[in-house]
């Protein structure tokens, strides 16, 4: 006979922490552990302001050096991390002009920030923590910007032994004079400055928040990573957060950190992405509006943040009942949405009203990409 024992259970209470410390959830960067990099690993000859490596995370070159910028596997031990981001100065410039800046930075939508109670007496204050290396020691800025409120508070940080990993905890007040709108628009930003021109350095350098000025944004004696061909900067383990303490960082499981990127960018896999041979993945169906005219459907994975910005690298052709044929460059997405878009291409030969799918051609660089990025 079975017998129904009744097990006697412990009801185990966490420990307080601080603010969002002990949450799901609680560190407001994401990807601060560089695991997801849909754009691509490594792009040499970096010098521009612009998103190319790894996603969330924009890596900002004006006019100051020339970086190869990439997702490295040098990481802190013991710690849990697979990735880094690394900056390698390739083009020295050791006499930035006033306007120049290195600017390593991830926006937040403001919808995400509403807890923060910005603009009360209540306003929270904020904790970063991150693993840093770099082969210059020296004073370094981290910082906070307000978008919609156009506010600022800074601080510094030391590298003190080089090519060591060291990890750095700074806490920020909370901003009671500023505002964050409730939308999916930019709230605030955390930057990472690797060096500026004078324009970023002729004030005073804003340890409280204040209405933006750019001369108060460096510490002074700021490092300038572009000095030096020899230079290299890595960063992982990136933890924003609620208090004032830095709890361990907070490890979420791939495809949960590779779907939140996905809200604001989106590339299809590429056509070499499948593990073999094959280059001629399926990415949607459709139908020939017309004898010339294929009308398709991207869904994309997560609903993204706005409607984005789609293009398209390599070839891409369609296949219906009469064959493949390559629209060439005749291809448009129209009617984006943050759930989906209609890629458009003109052939020729083909039947209106049927069915037809489109793919990859023979092509393992090509990729579809929505940006929908702050």
């Amino acid at each position: 006979h079975w017998r129904t024992h009744k097990m006697s259970q412990t009801k185990v209470e966490a420990p307080f922490v601080e603010g969002g410390g002990g949450s799901n959830f609680k560190n407001l960067m994401v990807n601060g552990d560089m695991r997801i990099a849909q754009r691509a690993t490594s792009v040499s000859s970096h010098s521009a302001d612009s998103y190319v490596n790894i996603d969330r995370w924009k890596t900002r070159v004006y006019n100051q050096g020339v970086f190869t910028v990439s997702q490295s596997t040098t990481v802190p031990a013991g710690e849990g991390f697979a990735s880094s981001q690394k900056w390698d100065c390739t083009t020295a410039d050791g006499s930035p002009a006033a306007s120049d800046f290195l600017i390593y930075e991830q926006k937040m939508e403001g919808q995400n920030l509403q807890h923060l109670e910005y603009g009360t007496s209540s306003a929270k204050k904020l904790t970063v923590s991150f693993h840093v290396r770099s082969n210059k020691t020296g004073a370094y800025t981290v910082g906070l910007y307000s978008a919609d409120g156009s506010r600022h508070i800074e601080s510094s940080y030391t590298i003190s032994s080089a090519d060591t990993w060291e990890k750095k905890i700074v806490t920020f007040a909370g901003d009671t004079g500023g505002t964050i709108n409730d939308d999916n628009g930019e709230g605030m930003k955390l930057w990472f400055w690797l060096g500026a021109g004078s324009n970023f350095s002729s004030g005073t350098h804003a340890t409280s928040w204040a209405a933006y000025s750019q001369a108060n944004v460096l510490v002074d004696n700021q490092v300038n990573m572009a000095d030096s061909t020899d230079n290299e900067w890595y960063i992982t383990g990136v933890q924003l957060e609620v208090g004032d303490d830095a709890s361990d960082f907070e490890h979420l499981p791939f495809d949960i950190q590779l779907r939140r990127c996905q809200r604001y960018l989106y590339r299809t896999p590429d056509g070499g992405d499948s593990g073999t041979s094959s280059t001629y993945q399926h990415l949607g169906m459709g139908y020939m509006h017309a004898s010339t005219n294929f009308i398709g459907h991207l869904v994309f994975p997560v609903v993204m943040r706005a409607n984005p910005t789609v293009t398209f690298a390599g070839e891409v052709q369609v296949l219906d009942t009469n064959g493949a044929r390559d629209p060439g460059s005749n291809i448009s997405f129209e009617q984006p949405t943050s759930r989906s878009v209609q890629p458009q291409m003109t052939i020729s030969g083909a039947t209106a009203g049927h069915g037809a799918a489109f793919r990859y051609h023979n092509d393992s660089d090509a990729y579809i990409q929505a940006d929908a990025e702050l």
